[in-house]
């Protein structure tokens, strides 16, 4: 079983994509990958649950109140982890709606529920423009 995932990451292309005339809310787009024990980059079935929490200044821990919490994407289907994967970055591609409150800092967490039954997760700071 080496070539499970063993560890997942936000790429740091995420950011935040401001509302526009075209699209009225604004989006967070997130890219994860899942790596194997080797290192190498994968895809994977999984349940992919992604949440938002405030981000506590000078704390200990930094994550504070829980802001959002999507729906589960099911990647189980493979027509449907097909439509998230993109081959070329190695990276799952996520559009998360979202409407900024303040300008303030958020910490995205994404956690992966693997078919081996292994839960995986992440961090993000994010920065919300002012």
């Amino acid at each position: 079983m080496v070539y499970v995932p063993a560890r997942i990451g936000i790429v740091p292309l995420t950011e935040i994509v401001p509302a526009s005339l075209s699209e009225k809310i604004a989006k967070i787009k997130v890219y994860v990958n899942l790596t194997d024990s080797f290192g190498c980059q994968q895809k994977t079935p999984g349940v992919f649950r992604f949440e938002l929490y405030e981000h506590i200044q000078r704390a200990a821990n930094p994550k504070g109140r829980r802001i959002v919490i999507w729906p589960d994407i099911d990647l189980t289907d493979p027509s449907e982890n097909n439509k998230y994967w993109r081959d070329f970055l190695r990276a799952y591609e996520f559009d998360l709606d979202f409407e900024p409150d303040a300008a303030q800092g958020c910490i995205l967490e994404v956690t992966c529920l693997c078919p081996n039954g292994k839960r995986l997760s992440a961090d993000f700071a994010l920065k919300l423009a002012k």
